[in-house]
């Protein structure tokens, strides 16, 4: 664009420089207006009955009626509801219009100029430099206008006054030449300073808007699970809020679910967190796609995930619903290569069934999907009465524990673990039991995970297994000792410090000690699982995977973990006599256990058939009330002395 043509026109280049100049002059050209109708009439005053009456009366009469019209249009404009595009016009009119209505004011003045007298004459020198000067300041902030209204008006004044005989009028010329030059350098100056602040404005919203689309992006990460491109935990408990303040609103049932894969951490730890994630994918878009229409799913984190079931579902709705998202977890997972079969357990809880307030309809479905992983995996559980009720038991036994002298109240009972074919004690696992002074006896299916959900189960550990270590010590050498470990125990780093603390200060030979773990206990960390137990083997003590079979990945966890004895889950062994599978399957991980060196203990053993069974296979070693009932602790040492008994499958035969 040439110098001219950026100086003498709007250009509309610079959408925000437009907007801006529309602003300020739909808020200034009234006034221009005003000056030049309010200047004009003065003169005509002046002028009339002197100049001609088209001169003085008609001429300046149609301009006036025309500013007037002009003057009532931007009055009543709003400058607000008008776009960039009519904006951009609208200046451009102004524009010409400044060429024309300068052209014609100023050619009207300097015709009335040879009419009057010289107090009239000057006045009308006065009105072309007071007016032109009115004109520029009110265009200001569109130079174009204000240039152009400058050189119309000024050069054929400053022409004619120069072009007079007097020597006044020459000066004046002069005079408003140099005001001229003035007023354009303030002019010019004042744009710049116009144009910058209009960028800089634009340079600052600019900003703004990329640290309000930075503040929104952070905000829907942070309400965003990255991997599953889920809603995630932060999100769900917002809108659990916002859910169920509309449902109680509303007097509307709202359910909420948790779902748990079970079985997915090891396939994680076997085939890795890649797999792990593309597993967890793959998962989460199943469960969207069930969701539709239905529910919203979340991810709480790990691999587990988080159910609004809004719309006032009944509970046989809800249950089916749970069913069918356990459904499609069940079928395969085809990963590249790799087939993996995983599955899910479900907690529902019901408002208002269940709970007043989100957080506790949040407690009550995970406690339902607590019951479902431990007595009905694989299901879909809706919170129950029974379970409020098992609630406030558990309530009752964890307040007893919290406030329970364990040293006195704690005590343990040992069952032995035989060789079947000699009748030897091999071991003995301790076992806790309770007796609480305002309980009386509390059952370990009750206390035990009263103590694992409250993480109040690594006391009852330390002083468990300081009474265990106690009685060991008056056992024979070649008696060992088998103690349980929870998933608090070896998931805590400075756990297996105090186990192995605890050992050095009994004197037992850590040689002589057992530690059980479940497949749910390895689960629940794995990799800090493997580093207990690494350490505890560094210390001597054996390492047995209790309960196996009962789990979704047991062979993953003989290959990975440095194991010494493996406990036949006793589900396999109950019915071994009359169902084949159970037959084979404890066949098949006796064989195991034999090629990759573990010994295999069979539990639950009842029956004397059962004894027979297992020996046909090569499984000696055992463990149940075929042999024993668990002993209390000072019968141990008689029933040790009472030496070998006779074989059981001896006893069974005869």
């Amino acid at each position: 664009m040439s110098l001219a043509r950026k100086l003498f026109t709007v250009s509309g280049d610079n959408v925000e420089l437009v907007r801006a100049q529309y602003a300020a002059f739909s808020k200034q050209i009234p006034l221009l207006y005003f000056i030049l109708i309010t200047n004009s009439l003065a003169i005509c005053y002046a002028f009339h009955g002197v100049a001609p009456n088209y001169l003085s009366l008609y001429l300046p009469g149609a301009l006036c009626l025309f500013c007037a019209a002009r003057f009532v249009f931007w009055i009543s404009h709003d400058a607000e509801c008008v776009g960039d595009e009519r904006a951009l016009r609208l200046l451009q009119q102004a524009n010409r219009l400044a060429i024309v209505l300068s052209f014609l004011f100023t050619a009207w003045a300097l015709s009335l100029y040879h009419y009057g007298d010289a107090y009239a004459r000057g006045q009308v020198a006065f009105y072309i430099a007071i007016t032109v000067i009115g004109c520029i300041f009110c265009l200001m902030h569109v130079r174009s206008a204000a240039l152009l209204v400058a050189l119309v008006v000024n050069v054929p004044f400053i022409l004619y006054f120069l072009l007079e005989d007097q020597a006044n009028l020459r000066a004046m010329a002069v005079n408003i030449a140099l005001v001229t030059v003035a007023m354009l350098a303030v002019l010019f100056a004042y744009y710049r300073d116009f144009s910058n602040l209009v960028e800089s404005r634009k340079s600052l919203m600019q900003k703004q808007d990329e640290t309000q689309r930075l503040s929104d992006e952070n905000l829907r990460l942070a309400n965003l699970d990255s991997l599953t491109e889920l809603a995630n935990r932060r999100n769900f408990f917002g809108a659990l809020d916002e859910a169920f303040t509309a449902a109680k609103l509303s007097r509307r049932r709202l359910a909420i679910g948790v779902v748990d894969l079970d079985g997915f951490k090891p396939v994680n730890d076997t085939h890795g967190h890649l797999v792990g994630d593309r597993l967890l994918v793959e998962a989460a878009r199943r469960m969207e796609l069930c969701c539709e229409g239905v529910a919203r799913l979340y991810r709480l984190g790990g691999d587990e995930f988080a159910l609004i079931v809004a719309g006032d579902p009944s509970d046989r709705a809800i249950i089916d619903f749970g069913r069918r998202l356990i459904a499609v977890i069940r079928a395969p997972f085809y990963l590249g290569e790799l087939d993996v079969r995983i599955g899910s357990s479900v907690g529902f809880a019901v408002f208002p069934d269940s709970a007043d307030t989100p957080p506790r309809l949040y407690e009550r479905a995970d406690y339902a999907l607590y019951y479902a992983k431990r007595h009905k995996r694989g299901e879909a559980i809706l919170f129950s009465q029974e379970h409020e009720e098992q609630i406030r038991k558990y309530g009752v036994i964890e307040l007893a524990l919290n406030s329970a002298d364990l040293e006195s109240e704690l005590s343990m009972v040992f069952q032995p673990i035989v060789d079947a074919r000699t009748g030897r004690t091999l071991a003995l696992e301790a076992l806790a039991r309770w007796t609480s002074p305002s309980l009386g006896e509390v059952s370990p299916a009750n206390f035990i995970p009263v103590a694992e959900r409250s993480g109040f189960i690594r006391r009852l550990t330390k002083v468990l297994l300081r009474k265990a270590l106690a009685a060991a010590n008056d056992w024979p050498e070649q008696v060992r000792l088998s103690f349980n470990l929870s998933a608090h125990d070896i998931s805590a780093a400075d756990g297996v410090l105090q186990i192995i603390d605890i050992i050095h200060r009994s004197g037992v030979d850590p040689r002589r000690i057992d530690f059980e773990i479940t497949e749910t206990t390895i689960a629940h960390d794995f990799d800090q699982a493997c580093e207990t137990i690494r350490a505890l083997k560094a210390l001597g003590v054996g390492i047995s995977l209790d309960d196996f079979g009962a789990g979704y990945s047991s062979l993953s966890h003989v290959r990975n973990l440095p194991l010494d004895k493996i406990k036949i889950d006793r589900s396999f062994v109950v019915d071994i006599t009359t169902n084949e599978i159970s037959y084979n399957v404890v066949k098949a991980l006796q064989s195991l256990s034999a090629d990759i060196g573990v010994t295999c203990v069979a539990e639950g053993v009842e029956r004397p058939e059962q004894v027979l069974a297992l020996a046909s296979i090569g499984c000696n070693i055992a463990q149940g009330y075929y042999f024993s009932r668990p002993i209390a602790e000072p019968e141990v040492a008689a029933y040790l002395l009472a030496g070998e008994r006779e074989p059981g499958y001896r006893r069974a035969a005869e």
